[in-house]
This record gives C-alpha cells, structure tokens and sequence, in this order.
C-alpha cells in the first residue's frame, strides 16, 4: 500500500495554490458534509482539477501524467482491450517492452477505485502494470479521442478497428466491446477480418450456416486461427497477437447466437479432461452441440465472465451475473452461472425471453375448462393459488401469464422474486437481496404495509414465509405462489410438513395447479400412425374394445425440427379446486390418495389425464408424456 506523507491540503498549501486560510475553509466545509477534501477545493473554485490532481500525486509519492507535455504511446494502448479502458477509466500511456515481463503503464484518476481494473490488466496483458496519476477529464477526452475517431467502425479488442460494420445503438448494460444494434448479440469486434467473409450476413454479423454442423463450421472458422502454442505461450507476443485477432470474442458469439437461433433455454459450457462439450438446452432437453479444444477453454470461460461482469481472476468459488442483450428487436436477459469443477470452471446461461411470459393464458396449453376455473380462481379478492412442479415445468411463466391478465390500473400488484427475471409495466416487482437483509418473509412482511391486492411470492421456502402468505390471504388479499411438489393434492401435505396448521390451509388455498412441459410434435414432418388403444391405458383410456386401434401422430425429423421429431413445447396441467369435502379432508388430515380421489370426483384430471388429451388431439406423443409425468412406482 502507498503511504500518504503530507495531506492533499497541506501539498496545495505548500506549493502556493491555496492559502492557509482557503484550506481550514474547506475542512470546515468537510466537516459539516463529508466528502472528498480534493472535490471539495474545486467545488470552491480554490484550486483547478489539475492542480488537485498534482498534488494529490505528490501526497502519495507517485508521478503526475500530464497528456499534454506526454502524448500516450499507440503501442500501450493496442495492447489493452476497448472494454477495460472504458469499464475501468483508465487510459495505457506507455509501454516498455526491453525487459521481462514487459511494463506497462497506465494513468489513473483515482489509484483505489482503478485496482480491480489494473489487476485485470495484469491478467490480461501479462504486463508489470504501474499507475500515473492523471485528471479525469483528461483521462476520459483520452479516451474518446482514442476511439470516437473510428466510431463509424467497430473497436476491436486492442482499439483497432474492424473495417465493415456500424457501432450506433449499442445495447446498455454491456461492456462496448461487445455492443451491436444490429446483431442483438455481443458483439463480435474484427469480425471482417481476413478469411470470414464467407461467412458473413447481410448486416455485417457473422452468418450461422445451415445444418446440423453449423455450429461446428460457424466456430471451426475462428478455431483454426487459434493453435494451442498461441494460446498455451507465455510470450507476450503471442498473447498480443491473440488479442489483437480476438478470436475468442467471435467464438463466444457465435456460441449466444446460434443458442437464440435454436431457441434454446439454457447453454451449457462444460470442461472435461481432453476438451471442452457445448451443450444446450432445447424443448427441456440436452442436446449436445459441439466440443471444442482444451486449450481455449480459460479463454472462453473468461471471455464469458468478462461479459457477465464477474471476477476472472476468482476460480475458486461460484459466482452469477447477467448479461443484458438485444436480438431482433426483442430483449433476453442471460443469466450466468459459473461454478468450479475439477476440470475447471463451468458455465451454465439461462436465457430469458422477455417476451415470452407476454403470451397470455390460452397459449399455454390450458383445456378449455381449466382455464375457465383458473380464471376464476385468480379473480377471487383473496385466497391463496398455488402451482407446482419440478424447476423448469413452467411454473413461473404461468405465474406471470396470470398476473400479466388481471393487471389492471385498479389493482396493486406486489411481487417479491429470486430473482425478477421478467419486468411487468404497473407491476411493483421486489427482488430479494439475503445480504441487505431482504428475503422473502422480510419483503412480505413490508408488503402488507403497501396496500397491496395481489402479491405474488416467487417461492415459498420456509416456514415464516408460508405463515405470512397465509396471514395475508386471510386478511383480504390474494396470493400467488409456487411450490416443489409432484402434483396438486401433494401440496397439501407439502404445506403441512412446514408447519401450517391444517385447518389454515383448509381456510386460505382456493387452487393448486400442477404442471409440466412437454414438446410438441413438429408441424413440418407431423405423421399419423395406428396403435392398439390398449397401449393408452396407462393413460387413463377406456378400452370397450380389445381389437381396437388408435390413430396417433409421430414427427418423422427433419432439417426444422433438427431431425428430432419435436419442436416447442406445450403445458400438461392437474388443477385442484378446492371445495368443502376437500377442506374438511384437509382438516381432518386424509391421506393424499384419499386427497386426490376426491378431486377427481370434483372434476380435477390428472397430468396422464390432460397429457392423453394431448396425444390424441395429435400434439405430443406417449413417451412424451411418459417422459414428463410417470414416476417410479405410478
């Protein structure tokens, strides 16, 4: 650490720029609101910004930069990527390459807000970094003048520019080096470098070609500019050459964008011993894409971290972050998950549509009478409406499918989620934050407070969090909420083994909706075929004849669907209304089965029920439904 040997104050006094008398003005001022001494003398006009800036280099004995006596050396500044000068605010104005390793050295408005980034440079160029002092302004008209000059081309990782493509409308939360209107992903700078032009789109974004491959081709472009000497060489050369292709940015682009084109749900980024497997998540299924070589995979991981704001210099714990982006006029939120493996980190993104929980009730696979009693259930002034199902069956959606129909400018709607992956305009969406203290009972406890008429709670956990959804739906309002259970009736004793007194539950919850996901048949190569009814019973089918066949319907794959048979994927859903002969078995505390046979009776069709439906409507098949519902022991 450097250790200060005069105060700011006693510097400026030194050198003549303020007088005795200006400096004890400015503690006073300090005193009665505390800030910054240096930000406090220009504020009162007593010194100028460079004068400050001087002296606060000479209180803690490091040299002062002055741009205009020193013009910065272009050398410093290719060596260091666009996204670190910009995030960071630091500018690289001289680079001695003589010795080993190489110095670097940057100039810096304010030396312990910089660290994080200098730490970064160390990383990333493999430099001995030392920091200058300069003025903020002078450091950031550095900047701009460094890049605005080329702003009607992209910015490569180093400042060079990629010739062939605009960079207006870039998309906000990202660092600029990946920013792109057009592409709608991070993106990719020097893209139009030599040998990708074949590859191309219309607008300047590399182009995924078609087939199976197309990944592997689309990827396989950059790969072959990347040998493992390159990337596993301690020369700083090397590391300069490699930054200055940026190979690895248009790989991990490549990556986002063709995972969006598939509509995939999730990317998965796995380490393994000899390579590194691509996966997504596609229609609720894994579906692996490619691998790629070991000896990029500190790279990728990196490049990924990097976007999502994370500490690469960190692999020894978990870490999220987000990356917000833009693709074809529609919002996506990525949400980042990096975890260390034994193999190194893995990286798992969630990607959020945000537009998907826009497409109202009657596009979420609901039979027409269940819908009809959702409705009505989620219409009640008060009560509590529950769904469940295991992570990934949709819960939340419907969630926010309901909220989205019964949002209107008469009703105060609350939501309190881990996190807030969708934002609903006259919503009031909370999300929770354990370290400051917000977790769900805290916000719900506060919610009540808010005169609300609809809180939605994105999971009941615990204990003190079911006690005050169930206080709140007794005091007039009602709840929405989710649970982890495998089907409707089982929510009950759910509710229970928490800690909430039967007859409450048998007083508050109105409905209990189980669901699941599961694809649909493709439109493109759909085919019918006959079975023996027989095969349905299983499914809940009435056999009156044993010779009796079933036409049933079968995706034969094709380039659409990607030779799967199946493409999107539809809802299967149990919905339990809650009644008097259920409540007094509830109070009574009846076995499950017992639960369940009387919401049958009442009307309630079960997951293997509505998922026959479906099969013989012609949108999903038998080992679809099986795949999702049936469990051991059915």
């Amino acid at each position: 650490m450097v250790m200060q040997k005069k105060s700011l104050g006693e510097v400026l006094v030194e050198k003549g720029v303020i007088s005795q008398e200006q400096f004890r003005q400015a503690r006073e001022v300090q005193k009665s609101a505390p800030g910054d001494l240096g930000n406090i003398i220009q504020d009162l006009g007593f010194a100028s910004e460079r004068d400050v800036t001087s002296a606060r280099a000479a209180s803690i004995n490091i040299p002062f930069y002055d741009f205009s006596r020193t013009p910065p050396d272009p050398a410093a500044l290719r060596s260091v990527p666009e996204h670190i000068v910009r995030r960071y605010g630091l500018f690289p104005v001289m680079r001695d390459s003589s010795s080993t390793p190489n110095k670097l050295m940057v100039a810096v408005s304010d030396l312990q807000s910089s660290e994080p980034g200098i730490q970064d440079l160390r990383l990333v160029t493999r430099c001995q970094v030392k920091a200058v002092l300069a003025t903020k302004s002078e450091i950031e008209e550095a900047i701009n003048r460094a890049y605005s000059s080329q702003s009607a081309k992209p910015m490569n990782g180093n400042g060079a520019v990629a010739p062939g493509r605009g960079a207006n409308g870039q998309i906000s939360g990202l660092p600029d080096i990946i920013k792109t209107e057009n592409s709608g992903v991070p993106a990719i700078p020097g893209a139009e470098a030599e040998n990708t032009p074949a590859v191309m789109g219309a607008n300047g974004v590399p182009a995924i070609p078609e087939g199976e491959s197309a990944l592997a081709k689309a990827i396989g472009l950059d790969l072959g500019s990347m040998t493992g000497d390159l990337l596993d060489s301690e020369d700083e050369n090397s590391v300069e050459k490699m930054s200055e292709e940026a190979p690895i940015i248009r790989i991990a682009h490549a990556l986002v964008q063709e995972a969006i084109r598939q509509k995939a749900s999730d990317i998965h980024i796995e380490p393994g011993q000899k390579g590194v497997r691509i996966r997504y998540r596609i229609d609720g299924v894994l579906n692996e894409q490619m691998t790629v070589p070991k000896h990029i995979q500190n790279q990728l991981i990196a490049r990924f971290k990097i976007m999502a704001d994370l500490n690469i210099a960190e692999r020894r714990v978990p870490q999220d972050g987000r990356i917000p982006i833009k693709h074809e006029g529609k919002d996506f939120d990525l949400r980042v998950s990096c975890c260390p493996t034994f193999f190194g980190e893995k990286i798992v993104m969630r990607i959020l549509d945000k537009t998907s929980v826009l497409l109202g009730l009657n596009k979420l696979g609901f039979s027409p009478d269940v819908q009809t009693k959702l409705e009505e259930m989620v219409s009640q002034p008060n009560g509590m409406v529950l769904t469940t199902g295991p992570t990934g069956s949709g819960k939340t959606t419907t969630l926010y499918s309901i909220l989205n129909k019964i949002n209107s400018s008469e009703k105060n709607i609350i939501t309190i989620e881990d996190p807030v992956e969708y934002q609903l305009a006259g919503v009031s969406q909370v999300q929770i934050n354990k370290k400051a203290g917000l977790t769900f009972a805290a916000g719900l406890r506060s919610f009540l407070r808010q005169d609300p008429d609809i809180i939605m709670v994105g999971e009941m956990r615990d204990l003190e969090t079911c006690q005050i959804a169930v206080e709140a739906s007794l005091t007039g309002h009602l709840v929405l909420s989710t649970l982890h259970t495998n089907d409707a009736p089982s929510a009950v004793m759910r509710l229970a083994d928490m800690g909430i007194e039967n007859y409450l539950i048998a007083a508050t919850v109105i409905g209990i909706m189980a669901q699941r996901l599961c694809r649909k048949i493709c439109s493109n190569c759909k085919a019918p075929y006959q079975v023996p009814a027989s095969e349905l019973v299983r499914f809940g089918l009435v056999v009156e004849n044993a010779n009796q066949m079933v036409t049933l319907y079968r995706g034969s794959g094709c380039e659409e669907c990607r030779h799967k048979g199946y493409k999107g994927r539809i809802g299967l859903y149990e919905l339990l209304q809650m009644n008097e002969e259920l409540a007094e078995l509830v109070v009574r505390r009846a076995p499950v089965a017992d639960l369940r046979e009387a919401a049958k009776a009442n009307g309630m069709k079960e997951l293997r029920e509505d998922g026959l439906i479906k099969i013989l409507d012609g949108l999903t098949t038998p080992d679809e439904v099986m795949r999702v519902v049936f469990t051991a022991g059915f």
